[in-house]
């Protein structure tokens, strides 16, 4: 399928993903890749062959959690990088929505904070808005030399951490005051996928780098996570073990990395190509931004068969984001 990019609309043919990162970490070679490439990939626990049991009105329900919580009911929102908007997904069917965002232009990254707001990396704008779930109260958030920003992550306390891509740094954005500060890292080229943990130690995709970089919360520096093999690393995802999900986009795949230290795996998947963003709905599954095959899939985190989330016609997609739940109290 053609891919209408930045640079075809200036009269330039864009290389291929691949192509793009072998000719090296130039602006235009990068410009290209991320126009082509860009999608995300959401992580949503769901157990194996649950997802669609019929409820008593007969219509196709959530599936039950391992521990008999309720299953996933709350909508999926979607970048749609292609299209320029932001969509809502039913993880179990039941229809599709277009949130009225004004004025995206290639919008990538999504993350929510604790008071139900949704925040949008607006590419192709070189900015970030935030409005409510429906897309009301939009406004732009106060920010200052963003180059084509693509990751998100909201800290606990609200601050906001974004993948300044082009810049090759990640900034953060303070809850308290709105002030800008960059956070302290090295040899970044151009950032991608964001996670924080719970501690607040802060994950960063380094795509041309192929590895994945961790920012102690503490100030106590800067290390990789130990991977084997990445190949343009692109979203993040940690579930409540600790456990990392990585999308693999240069290999077509999603690897784990558990939080215990017991090996890398990949995520039983069939047919990705170009996988990006992930996120987890804390029900057992992993959604997955599936690029260039203009879907999103769902895989048990258990292990099991893929499905693919009902949707119609995206177009690339790069971000995956479910909006909070209910906090509960801490085992």
């Amino acid at each position: 399928m053609e891919r209408t990019t930045d640079a075809t609309r200036h009269g330039q043919q864009p290389p291929t993903a691949r192509r793009a990162a072998r000719q090296g970490t130039g602006r235009r070679g990068w410009a290209g890749r991320l126009a082509a490439a860009v999608g995300i990939a959401v992580l949503c626990a769901l157990p194996a062959g649950a997802a669609g049991a019929a409820g008593p009105d007969g219509q196709a329900g959530p599936a039950p959690a391992a521990d008999g919580r309720p299953g996933v009911t709350a909508p999926l929102y979607v970048s749609d990088y292609g299209n320029n908007r932001v969509v809502t997904l039913a993880p179990a069917g039941g229809g599709q929505t277009t949130v009225p965002f004004e004025g995206l232009v290639r919008p990538t990254g999504l993350a929510w904070d604790a008071e139900g707001r949704l925040y949008v990396a607006d590419t192709g704008n070189n900015r970030i808005v935030v409005g409510a779930a429906d897309g009301s109260d939009q406004q732009v958030l106060p920010t200052d030399g963003l180059s084509r920003p693509l990751g998100l992550a909201v800290a606990r306390n609200g601050d906001l951490y974004i993948a300044d891509s082009f810049n090759d740094r990640v900034v953060k954005v303070s809850a308290a005051d709105g002030a800008q500060t960059t956070v302290p890292t090295t040899g970044l080229l151009h950032p991608w996928g964001l996670a924080l943990d719970p501690a607040g130690n802060l994950y960063v995709a380094d795509f041309v780098n192929d590895r994945v970089v961790r920012v102690a919360a503490d100030g106590g520096g800067q290390s990789t996570v130990p991977a084997t093999g990445l190949s343009q690393p692109t979203g993040l995802a940690l579930n409540a073990a600790g456990d990392l999900y990585v999308s693999d986009s240069g290999n077509n795949r999603v690897v784990k990395i558990p939080a215990d230290g017991s090996g890398q795996s990949t995520v039983p998947t069939s047919g990705l190509s170009d996988p990006l963003g992930l996120a987890l709905d804390g029900c057992g599954s992993l959604y997955i931004a599936d690029g260039f095959n203009n879907r999103v899939v769902r895989v048990p985190e258990s292990g099991g068969g893929q499905s693919t989330v009902p949707s119609a016609g995206l177009n690339t997609p790069a971000g995956l984001a479910f909006p909070p739940g209910p906090v509960r109290p801490a085992p």
